[in-house]
C-alpha cells in the first residue's frame, strides 16, 4: 500500500505543497475553507503525518539504537525491558539489532543506526578491540553507552557490575563449602568480564592457599553446547574435580545436563555455580547457584545515560557499577 504524503493532497485539490504543509501545520494565514478541505482531503486519502520527517526538521529522530551480543537467552530482553521503561517515558522509541556475537555483523549495525540518524546507541558489544576504531569514530557525532561487556582503555559512559569481586566471592563460597578441585569454564578471552572472573577464579584460590591448576582452566565458548563439550573433555580426560564455575549460566547448564546424563550427582559429586542471573538458572534442575546481575535495572540506567548524554553532548562520561547478588541455590547446596 503506497503511503500517502503532502504532495498526493497538493495534487488532488490542484494546490501547492507548501500550502497543505501550512494548512495541516494550522498556519493562521491559511484560509479557512483551504484548510478544511485540506484536512478533509487528508482524511479521505489516508494520510498521517510521517514523524521521522517532522522529527528530522528538528534534527531529531527521537530514536536510540540498541545492539545485543544474542538474543537466545533472556538476558538482553531484561536489558532491553529497563531500556524500553525509561525511554518510552521519554517519547523516544527503541530499534534493536543482534551482533550475534559477530564483530563484522555488530560493525554493520552501527552503521545501520548511523545511517538511520538515531539520537544515540547503547551496546554491548562482542569483542572489546575489534571495533575500537568504530566506536571512537560514531560516538563523535552520536552518543553511545556501553553495558555490561564495554570496551577496555576508552573513556565512555557505561553501567557494569564487580565481575571481579562478585566471581572472588562465587568461588571463595565453593572454597568454604568443602571444595577444593574447582574447574572454571573460561568465556572468550577478548570479552574483559571474562578475564576480570578468571581474575577472581584465581584470587580466591591463592587466598586459600590452593594452587593453580591449568587443566582446570577451560576456555570455550559462551553457549549451553560449549559448556556440554567441557564437560565431556573434563570426563574423557580423567581430570580430578569436584566442582565448576562457569563464566556464564548457558555454560553451565550445559555442563550440569551432560554430567548428569553420565550419572554424576549434582552437587553431591560436583557442585555447579555461574554467572548471568538470567531465569534459566531457575527453569534447570538442580536449580543453579549462580551471581545474579541486575538485568532490567542496568538497562534502565543505560537508557539514563544515554538520555542524559543526548540532551547534553557534553555530559561528562560516567561509569555506573550495579550490585550483582550471589544466589545460592541447590546446584551447589547438599
Amino acid at each position: 500500500m503506497k503511503y500517502v504524503t503532502i504532495k498526493d493532497i497538493a495534487k488532488y485539490l490542484s494546490i501547492s505543497t507548501s500550502t497543505v504543509s501550512r494548512a495541516l501545520a494550522d498556519d493562521k494565514n491559511i484560509r479557512k475553507e483551504t484548510k478544511e478541505k485540506v484536512l478533509e482531503t487528508a482524511k479521505l486519502l489516508g494520510y498521517s503525518p510521517n514523524p521521522v520527517a517532522t522529527n528530522l526538521k528538528y534534527g531529531r529522530t527521537n530514536t536510540v539504537g540498541v545492539i545485543v551480543p544474542e538474543m537466545i537467552t533472556p538476558f538482553a530482553s531484561q536489558v532491553i525491558e529497563g531500556i524500553q521503561n525509561v525511554l518510552y517515558a521519554k517519547g523516544l522509541k527503541v530499534i534493536i539489532a543482534q551482533s550475534n556475537e559477530n564483530p563484522k555483523t555488530e560493525r554493520d549495525n552501527l552503521q545501520m543506526m548511523e545511517r538511520f540518524m538515531v539520537d544515540g546507541i547503547i551496546i554491548c558489544l562482542c569483542h572489546q578491540t575489534e571495533n575500537k576504531e568504530e566506536y571512537m569514530r560514531i560516538r563523535e557525532k552520536t552518543p553511545m553507552v556501553f553495558y555490561d561487556r564495554i570496551p577496555v582503555g576508552m573513556d565512555v559512559s557505561q553501567v557494569i557490575v564487580d565481575d571481579y569481586i562478585k566471581s572472588f566471592f562465587m568461588v571463595e563460597h565453593l572454597i568454604r563449602n568443602g571444595r577444593r578441585h574447582i574447574v572454571h569454564l573460561q568465556g572468550p578471552s577478548y570479552i574483559h568480564n571474562s578475564m576480570e572472573r578468571v581474575k577472581g577464579y584465581k584470587d580466591a584460590l591463592e587466598k586459600f592457599r590452593i594452587p593453580y591448576d591449568t587443566s582446570l582452566l577451560i576456555k570455550t565458548g559462551v553457549t549451553i553446547e560449549a559448556g556440554r563439550q567441557a564437560a565431556e573433555q573434563l570426563l574423557n580426560t580423567e581430570t580430578q574435580f569436584d566442582s565448576i564455575f562457569a563464566f556464564t549460566d548457558t555454560q553451565a547448564i550445559g555442563a550440569m545436563n551432560y554430567l548428569r546424563g553420565q550419572g554424576i550427582k549434582i552437587p553431591q559429586d560436583v557442585a555447579i555455580a555461574s554467572f548471568s542471573g538470567t531465569i534459566l538458572s531457575t527453569i534447570v534442575y538442580p536449580q543453579l547457584t549462580t551471581v545474579e546481575q541486575p538485568l532490567i535495572e542496568m538497562g534502565e540506567k543505560a537508557a539514563e545515560l544515554i538520555y542524559e548524554k543526548i540532551n547534553n553532548p557534553d555530559a561528562p562520561n560516567r561509569t555506573i557499577v550495579l550490585n550483582a547478588e550471589i544466589k545460592l541455590r541447590a546446584s551447589t547446596e547438599v
